[in-house]
């Protein structure tokens, strides 16, 4: 049994992913199959929620597209991920911003965290 839990392991990539939680600002660029054809789509929005542990962790992302909002719900560790990349950090003091699907304007946005540079303390 442990050798087909170590091929597994082998021939399983672990993709690297930023560090993000709820608040912040991602892009999630995962593939879209249609037909035979393969094509690579993004998704830029707020990061809403992680929930679970392990492969079977998931996190929702919520955008605004054409003045309708939009949330997707994208599970971490699959395959169809493609990359994740950070944009913004946010300042939020919650692990769940549903609050935000109510709101609209200036009143959805989210402070971005404040980063301390090492080289400015010096």
């Amino acid at each position: 049994m442990e050798a087909v839990a170590f091929v597994h392991e082998q021939l399983t990539a672990n993709k690297e992913f930023p560090k993000f939680k709820a608040g912040d600002n991602i892009t999630v660029n995962y593939k879209i199959v249609e037909g035979n054809k393969e094509r690579i789509q993004s998704f830029k929005g707020d990061v809403l929620k992680r929930q679970g542990t392990g492969h079977t962790q998931t996190f929702t992302v919520r955008k605004i597209s054409d003045g309708v909002g939009v949330e997707r719900l994208f599970p971490l560790y699959s395959p169809n991920i493609e990359s994740i990349v950070l944009h913004k950090s946010g300042r939020v003091r919650r692990a769940r911003l549903f609050y935000l699907r109510e709101r609209s304007g200036k009143s959805a946005r989210i402070k971005e965290k404040k980063q301390i540079h090492a080289s400015a303390k010096a």
